[in-house]
């Protein structure tokens, strides 16, 4: 996922190439999640944009907006696998391209399209293949943009707003917490553009280890954390996400071989290196040098464990005790669809009458819990094997019934001699 040093290429090229451009043509699809979800759709936005001119572009966090000569401005978020390409510019910064490549335009998976007037003409197009990003159009006044839903809820970003993430505020805002401190950066209502790679990067500088509790920490180690998150996000943000320009004793350039044979599992000096799961997110961690200093999530035992993200979750199993430990990276980014679709509920329930035997064994065989157990609804069910009968029917069949063997059913006799 792009983050804070993605974003800020991204915005560097914008500014190269499309501020103080007009866009003569916008061309946008339709896209039920990525304009739908946010309020706006694909004409909106086309309409909005067209004949404007670009400004500035800004950005804050894992969020960035271009604004324009008249409200409303656009505001995006990479999601998952957003892109902003500009023909002809090197705006990947993980796959440098061919100069022979032929280029392919628009580009596979493209949301929207621009094409500023005169010349030389600038032609932008925006793309996303697995569909989280976000596109929305912010109605305001430019220097009110970060005053706005969603910018307004997120936390300070580290390279721009350094006078307001100090070291006493990141004190503060730790001991207010009880949650593992990768998951309290991951956290974009805390520090704005803080991901994955960014994360593990911080906590090995700071040599703290990722599962200890924020409210542990000492004055001495907030302020060795404060340090590495300004000097790891401003270098990567100096550098345009290129990772070629990365320090060599960054865990970035090693920590990329999980899952992969041959992979290095050491650093160049031979510490070990281990991956297990905070926050809902694989994380590199070097135990040599993160040491733990105070009570953890879990115990790092080089696997993905569930960890636990508050007091409240310190027995949970399964994925009801593991989704609560995903921090709000961003309000999107895995909001994947889990509703059961009609044709599946009407399967499910068709499948629980015809499987009444089956579910009665299964209800047998659990344990009830005390205070919670409920008889189950199955007397109905169990009884009816024979085809159901109507109350008129049922009566006729008393009436023959009585005709025939001349009494009632409670055995007295009625027209029989005796």
């Amino acid at each position: 996922m792009p983050e804070i040093a993605e974003v800020a290429r991204i915005v560097h090229h914008l500014k190269k190439s499309l501020v103080g451009r007009t866009l003569s043509v916008v061309k946008a699809q339709d896209d039920a999640s990525v304009f739908g979800k946010v309020g706006t759709s694909a004409t909106e936005f086309q309409k909005s944009l067209t004949g404007k001119k670009v400004l500035d572009a800004g950005q804050q966090g894992k969020y960035f907006w271009m604004i324009m000569s008249s409200p409303p401005h656009p505001v995006f978020h990479f999601g998952m696998t957003g892109w902003f390409h500009i023909r002809g510019e090197p705006t990947v910064h993980y796959r440098p391209k061919d100069i022979d490549e032929d280029e392919v335009w628009p580009p596979k998976f493209w949301k929207f399209s621009l094409e500023t007037e005169g010349e030389p003409k600038v032609e932008a197009a925006f793309t996303d293949a697995r569909r989280f990003a976000r596109v929305r159009l912010v109605d305001c006044a430019a220097e009110d943009i970060r005053k706005t839903t969603p910018l307004k809820e997120n936390g300070p970003d580290p390279v721009i707003d350094k006078e307001v993430l100090t070291e006493e505020w990141l004190l503060q805002k730790m001991k207010k917490r009880h949650v593992p401190v990768k998951a309290f950066m991951l956290d974009q209502a805390n520090i704005s553009g803080i991901g994955n790679w960014v994360g593990d990067e911080i906590m090995y500088h700071a040599k703290l280890h990722p599962e200890q509790y924020t409210d542990t920490f000492s004055a001495n180690q907030v302020k060795q954390l404060h340090t590495s998150m300004l000097y790891v996000c401003q270098t990567a943000v100096d550098h345009l996400a290129d990772s070629s320009k990365f320090p060599e004793d960054w865990l970035f350039k090693h920590r990329w071989g999980k899952g992969k044979k041959d992979a290095a599992t050491t650093l160049p000096n031979g510490a070990k290196l281990t991956f297990i799961t905070v926050g809902g997110r694989t994380s590199c961690v070097v135990p040599s040098v993160q040491k733990k200093t105070g009570p953890v999530a879990a115990d790092v035992n080089g696997e993905d464990d569930d960890l636990d993200n508050d007091a409240n979750v310190g027995k949970g199993k399964g994925t009801s005790a593991k989704r609560k430990t995903v921090p709000k990276e961003d309000e999107d980014e895995d909001a994947h669809d889990q509703s059961v679709s009609p044709a599946k509920k009407k399967r499910a329930s068709a499948s629980k009458t015809k499987g009444v035997k089956v579910e009665t064994e299964a209800v047998e065989a659990v344990p009830a819990k005390k205070g919670r157990a409920k008889k189950p609804k199955m007397e109905e069910e169990e009884t009816s094997d024979s085809p159901l009968v109507s109350s008129k029917a049922s009566k006729k069949m008393k009436i023959e019934d009585e005709g025939q063997n001349g009494r009632r059913r409670s055995g007295r006799f009625t027209n029989a001699k005796v």
